[in-house]
């Protein structure tokens, strides 16, 4: 039997694969021990493939929760930053006074600040509001967010009680102020039901029917729509954003406080923002719950050039928007420069839990066969879907940069024809 070689040797023959040493010596270790030390490199890619890495997205969602939803660079030099340092006086300051004080600039808020993501802002809302405390949930909102989180379940955490007031399918305003008289209710809440939608015999409230019961009202609009206007396209709002609920007109309505993520339609990293009431939003950072929800400089920093970038009214500097805005003429020009496969119309969908039912009209290629292993395979890995056992790969969420790439993969499968 032949011997096989010494793991230190074996190891470093896999030096190029780019992974630390010790990586390398457990996939010679693995290998050995399955009696094929053939097999180490395959070990170690396998490693490689496990590792966070850029990957391009052909799926056509454009908010892909499993590729990290909203693509946002973080930029960051490796330097000190004044996360928590006021410059002027020299004393400490709050990391809440950076990137939270333009974000409510850009809603129209009164005060902001940010936790890591949107649940953990409505842990945290209903914990230092209203613990203890009845809140009142219309039943057709007690929804579930992916992973199985539900909102009952969060409120029980946060030691706030839950009301259920209405029907699943009809809630009136009348509910809400029976929930207040009999039921000791502190505070209402609203709740988006961002990833569904109940249809036919429906009644619900709207926030200015709720604005003036009496308990402050907060309103969970979860995609994270900053203005139902979006003054930061060119064009004003797409036609496909109709009826979602924006933080600016949800304040204005008369909500007291509103909870939204980072990472959808913001378009940013994973973060969780309240705004509204400078009171109520104080209030919530004094809470100990509020330290151990914080997020770190890294993504304060993203979100503070993601704010200004609204600000700044630069939409096209923003990569969600900037890819849901594409025209289809410009994708079919990039989809037939590819030189591969079918140009095809596709439907691409904003995904995250968001907008459900909307499509946006698109352009792909499309494969004969399922190429989605030998696509992963690629550096950097392409995702695409497979739709009647065919690969289309769609152009709206592929960045321009990527064509090249794409295109030298494609020409690396079989001929489709």
């Amino acid at each position: 039997m032949e011997r096989p070689p010494s793991v230190d040797k074996l190891a470093r023959s896999l030096a190029d694969t780019g992974l630390p040493h010790p990586m390398l010596v457990d996939a010679a270790r693995a290998a050995i021990a399955d009696g094929d030390h053939t097999m180490a490199r395959h070990h170690a890619e396998q490693t490689a493939r496990r590792l966070l890495q850029p990957v391009v997205n052909a799926t056509g969602v454009l908010l892909h929760t499993n590729l990290g939803r909203a693509p946002w660079p973080a930029h960051d030099a490796g330097r000190y930053r004044n996360l928590e340092l006021d410059l002027t006086t020299g004393e400490r300051g709050s990391r809440q006074s950076h990137a939270p004080a333009l974000l409510a600039r850009a809603c129209g808020a009164e005060a902001a600040m940010v936790v890591n993501n949107c649940a953990s802002a409505v842990l945290l809302i209903l914990a230092a509001l209203a613990r203890d405390q009845g809140v009142a949930v219309s039943r057709s909102e007690l929804v579930e967010i992916g992973g199985g989180f539900r909102v009952p379940d969060v409120m029980e955490q946060s030691g706030a009680r839950l009301v259920e007031v209405g029907t699943t399918n009809r809630t009136r305003r009348a509910d809400f102020e029976r929930a207040v008289e009999a039921d000791g209710v502190t505070l209402v809440m609203q709740i988006h039901q961002s990833n569904y939608r109940i249809v036919g015999f429906t009644e619900s409230v709207t926030t200015a029917e709720l604005a003036d019961l009496g308990p402050p009202l907060v309103a969970d609009i979860g995609s994270g729509l900053l203005d139902a206007a979006c003054p930061w396209m060119p064009d004003g709002p797409p036609a496909w954003l109709e009826g979602e609920p924006a933080a600016r007109q949800t304040l204005e309505a008369g909500a007291e406080l509103v909870a939204f993520s980072g990472d959808k339609l913001l378009g940013g990293p994973q973060a969780g923002i309240i705004a509204g009431n400078a009171d109520l939003v104080r209030r919530c950072g004094r809470h100990p719950l509020a330290r151990a929800l914080r997020p770190g400089g890294l993504v304060l920093g993203a979100l503070q050039d993601l704010a200004l970038t609204y600000l700044r009214r630069d939409g096209m500097a923003i990569p969600f928007w900037r890819m849901a805005s594409l025209p289809i003429d410009g994708l079919q020009a990039r989809a037939r420069a590819l030189g591969r496969g079918e140009v095809v119309a596709t439907v691409a969908t904003p995904g995250g839990g968001t907008l459900p039912g909307v499509e946006i009209p698109s352009v792909g290629v499309a494969l004969d066969g399922d190429h989605r292993e030998r696509l992963r395979a690629a550096h950097p890995p392409i995702m695409a879907r497979v739709v009647e056992d065919r690969t289309v790969l769609d152009l709206r969420t592929i960045d321009p940069d990527e064509d090249a790439h794409v295109a030298a993969v494609l020409g690396s499968l079989e001929d489709p024809a």
